[in-house]
């Protein structure tokens, strides 16, 4: 980047006896062998592309502000490279990185995978005390019999960890148990909750929400909402004291014109603002939908009984409030969404309570999925757990409809509640909780979708996962000082270090990866674009 693009003359000098070719080693060391670009240069792209998540399109106009000037192929191909590099330099280090965490008194191998779509599985093991992606392999899905060699590998590589902490996946927990046997083995108390949730929860919220839709109750709210809003008139007189006085709850304005249009309008953008309500868990944690339409019925109440107010006669100002209440009175006393919504909130009153016994993921929380749990003693948390298990059995009625919850507390007790495990570390004896939650992966997924999105500007991460090679949430451990010096193993940066790394050995990774992209072949791209594909084929099979 210093010079740009330049030429360069080499004497390559040979030995006459033993054949043994002489090269310029600085030359060799600024750009790899047959390359276009230096290391600087794809070092410069990586970080663009995957630290700091610029485009393809940025990172061209980065690098010709530096005199450097390439197409969008190439920042992608340059791209790809770096995270080779990165990948080579990170399983030659492995010794050294399995020495570090010893020191840190060893390692609580997370387990996890995120996919979308008819994506891949990028399935990713991480430690949980140095918080350093050991290793990540794209699998079809999580069965046992493609973990099994991954969970191998990284056993082989970093020795016995201490403990597992993973979700309920069966492909999952039936390879660890298979090539981790004698390892503590926890099931993250965050998952668990999770999925015990939506099986409670699920059918009723997915009813719910077909309710809604076929009654049409959003669309037609916010054609009400767009109806209202083309009438008022934020420059008339008194609409910055309406708006005033329904703020603060009393009269600073004179004039009843407009207030109760503006009301209606008021309390619909209030339905609206239902996802505040959330605690940022997702569902089953939060449910939306129910949120949703509880404001709905709320308004709605709120309408009828100034309707039946003194204040409400038959004054033609009154007329928004009374339309309002006509038009949605059908949907705020819907049988069938009434006793849905009424269905979700008893089964919701006993997860609640389950969160609570937990102390995770708690209803009144506000640490969304960042939430680790506080660190409350395992033996009170499962003391709680049994009582809660009694209160769940002891009425006949409530033991049928919450038969499925108890049947996952008893199956994973022995994985939920363990003493924390002592770590012996250079800095004296530390205590952990592995089973509490297994959210440091998940906020490395949210963390590698965010940057994806930023990137590439779209939701659907779909391409991207199919596209990303299996190596690139390696990139997450830049972050970590230590995990830098020691992949640089003396070299004072990732240039010179990547300069050491046998260029054939970078052409080979590079040959695999392009064998195996899921990328369409383009003759076959065209084809498949083709309107009469099944016609032609079917005259072809006809015409044989």
């Amino acid at each position: 980047m210093d010079i740009g693009s330049f030429r360069a003359r080499e004497t390559v000098m040979t030995c006459p006896h033993g054949h043994v070719s002489f090269v310029a080693e600085q030359l060799r060391n600024l750009a790899p062998g047959k390359g276009t670009f230096g290391f600087d240069v794809i070092v410069e792209v990586g970080n663009a592309l995957f630290v700091h998540c610029r485009n393809n399109q940025e990172v061209m106009a980065r690098m010709a502000a530096k005199n450097v000037f390439m197409s969008e192929r190439e920042v992608s191909y340059l791209g790809r490279k770096f995270i080779i590099y990165l990948a080579i330099a990170h399983r030659q280090s492995q010794s050294q990185l399995r020495s570090y965490m010893t020191k840190n008194g060893g390692y609580i191998l997370h387990l996890d995978g995120t996919c979308e779509g008819d994506s891949p599985n990028l399935f990713c093991g991480l430690d949980g005390i140095s918080e350093l992606v050991l290793d990540s392999i794209k699998i079809p899905s999580e069965k046992k019999d493609t973990l099994i060699p991954f969970f191998r590998g990284i056993k082989e590589k970093y020795g016995e960890p201490i403990a597992l902490v993973h979700d309920m996946g069966k492909g999952i927990i039936a390879a660890v148990e298979e090539v981790f046997p004698h390892t503590a083995d926890f099931i993250c108390h965050f998952h668990f909750l999770r999925d015990i949730g939506k099986d409670l929860l699920l059918e009723d919220y997915t009813a719910l929400l077909k309710r809604l839709r076929r009654l049409k109750v959003r669309p037609l709210l916010r054609q009400r909402g767009k109806y209202l809003e083309q009438k008022i008139r934020s420059d008339d007189p008194g609409f910055a004291d309406i708006m005033a006085s329904i703020d603060s709850g009393t009269w600073e304005t004179g004039s009843f014109d407009h207030f109760p249009l503006i009301t209606v309008y008021v309390l619909i953008n209030w339905v609206f603002e239902y996802p505040g309500q959330s605690k940022g868990y997702g569902f089953p944690f939060d449910r939306q939908h129910l949120n949703f339409y509880r404001r709905l019925q709320k308004i709605h109440h709120l309408l009828g009984q100034i309707m039946d107010s003194h204040l409400c006669a038959t004054a033609k100002e009154h007329r928004p409030v009374f339309k309002f209440y006509e038009k949605f009175k059908e949907m705020v006393e819907d049988e069938r969404l009434n006793t849905l919504a009424a269905s979700l909130e008893r089964k919701a009153e006993v997860f609640d309570k389950l969160r609570e016994t937990m102390r995770i993921a708690q209803p009144d929380g506000k640490q969304g999925l960042n939430d680790d749990g506080n660190e409350a003693d395992m033996k009170s948390i499962e003391k709680s757990m049994v009582a809660f298990r009694k209160w769940l059995v002891r009425r006949k009625r409530r033991k049928t409809t919450y038969a499925g919850m108890v049947k996952q507390l008893d199956k994973y007790w022995v994985k939920l509640f363990a003493d924390p495990i002592p770590i012996a570390t250079t800095d004296g004896v530390s205590y952990v909780y592995p089973q509490r939650t297994n959210n440091l992966l998940e906020r490395f997924f949210r963390g590698e979708k965010q940057r994806s999105r930023k990137k590439s500007g779209t939701a659907s991460l779909n391409k991207v996962l199919k596209s990303a090679l299996a190596d690139t949430p390696l990139v997450q451990n830049l972050n970590n000082r230590e995990y830098v010096e020691i992949i640089l193993n003396g070299c004072p940066n990732l240039e010179e270090r990547f300069s050491q790394i046998d260029t054939h050995l970078v052409q080979e990774e590079m040959k695999n990866a392009r064998n195996s992209s899921e990328k369409i072949l383009p003759a076959i791209k065209k084809l498949v674009r083709n309107s009469d594909l099944t016609m032609n084929i079917s005259a072809l099979f006809s015409a044989a």
